[in-house]
């Protein structure tokens, strides 16, 4: 049936009583969204590789945020296992899903070592599946929930130095719309977010070169890197009731990157 549109509301876009995984949210762009979720009123469980979460906890405070820290290594499925029912057993459900953990190794691809091909593909593409099915599983129960992924222009487009990265989030991408399709039906939507070139410590370096950086800025219409703050609406926007139907959509946030 459909709904009036006065109906419409800007509460669509509000998260309060939603209960938020989000991967890797200790530091950059994973920080930015854990904020945004949290300021959008939902209760966040902050999945870390390591317990250095001191900065976002601080942040979180600030805005008396509802939140977990928990730390896992999601290349091992056992573990995996066990976040999904701490994030349960701490908050009762799981409405939304953030898959944002991930890693970059560059090296020549002629000289790419067999050890971290496989340490890439693991986090970035391995934990995507695993779990997001397992909370796939909780959220058909409920019939209702939130699968975000975090692509990247790389699963667009090839690179240099990164053969294992672009290989992962071209399957990111890939792992979005097929989850999508199986997934609308049980009410439950999967989308990505594919940030252009961020401000962050994944890419001082190539920002500290200054061919490289001029390049990347020469074919960005917005003519700057985006900051994470720029990627904040994005995900409230995917993991809100305002997209419930978008599915199997990957949102390029990237000042134009791929429109030149």
């Amino acid at each position: 049936m459909d709904k009036p549109l006065t109906n419409f509301s800007l509460d669509l876009f509000s998260l309060k009583n939603n209960v938020a995984i989000v991967t890797g949210g200790n530091k950059g762009l994973g920080q930015a969204y854990v904020i945004a979720l949290a300021k959008a009123g939902a209760k966040v469980f902050v999945a870390t590789h390591s317990k250095e979460w001191e900065e976002t906890e601080k942040l979180l405070k600030e805005i008396n945020a509802d939140y977990y820290f928990y730390a896992a290594d999601l290349t091992d499925k056992s573990k995996i296992e066990e976040l999904v029912a701490e994030c349960i057993s701490h908050f009762g459900k799981i409405d939304i899903l953030v898959n944002n953990a991930g890693m970059i190794i560059r090296e020549p691809i002629v000289d790419y070592k067999d050890e971290n091909y496989e340490k890439v593909v693991s986090l970035n593409q391995h934990a995507v599946y695993y779990l997001s099915q397992r909370v796939a599983k909780y959220m058909v129960k409920q019939q209702k929930g939130k699968i975000i992924n975090i692509a990247s222009m790389l699963s667009f487009q090839g690179g240099k130095f990164v053969p294992p990265y672009t290989a992962s989030k071209h399957a990111v991408v890939g792992l979005t719309k097929a989850f999508a399709n199986e997934l609308a039906e049980e009410g439950i939507q999967v989308n990505a977010i594919a940030p252009g070139y961020v401000e962050t410590k994944n890419t001082a370096e190539i920002r500290a070169d200054e061919e490289r950086s001029e390049e990347i800025l020469a074919r960005i219409p917005a003519g700057k890197w985006a900051t994470p703050y720029d990627l904040m609406g994005a995900v409230v926007y995917l993991a809100s009731p305002a997209s419930d139907y978008v599915n199997g959509h990957v949102l390029a946030v990237d000042g134009g990157w791929l429109a030149r």
